[in-house]
């Protein structure tokens, strides 16, 4: 029987883990006040960026688009608070990454199918050429 614990991911601590959170629990009571903090600056500031937001609290910019990633912070009715795009940095309000990076990884998937495709085609044309060479040779032979 093995003891489930591990070292927290952000202090190093030893504490025993659990399918909610990958930290400890201080760091959980942590990132809960420093929720609580945004929550606030958010209902008094309404029209905030999640730079201002960050620069008054004095909160992390990856923690607070982490937080609205995880739909505890809602972008609904705060008309400023975009995050960036993983892929290019432009500014979104859902998601990873932006829709013009979508449609390019769909289209690069599309490409990829396609190629895929070909290859395989190819692959029988040439496979089934060599065997009608062989049949005849092994025809002319008799």
């Amino acid at each position: 029987m093995s003891l489930n614990v591990g070292n927290c991911s952000r202090c190093g601590k030893i504490y025993v883990k659990n399918v909610i959170h990958d930290v400890c629990p201080a760091c959980v009571k942590e990132f809960d006040k420093m929720y609580e903090v945004a929550a606030q600056y958010l209902r008094d500031n309404r029209g905030a960026t999640i730079q201002q937001l960050s620069d008054a609290t004095e909160i992390p910019f990856r923690q607070i688009v982490k937080f609205i990633r995880e739909g505890r912070i809602s972008v609904m009715n705060m008309p400023n608070l975009n995050y960036p795009c993983e892929s290019c940095g432009a500014p979104i309000r859902e998601g990873h990454i932006c829709p013009d990076c979508r449609k390019k990884l769909t289209k690069e998937y599309q490409n990829l199918n396609e190629d895929e495709r070909r290859r395989e085609l190819q692959k029988q044309k040439q496979e089934g050429t060599s065997y009608n060479i062989k049949d005849r040779l092994e025809k002319d032979r008799r």
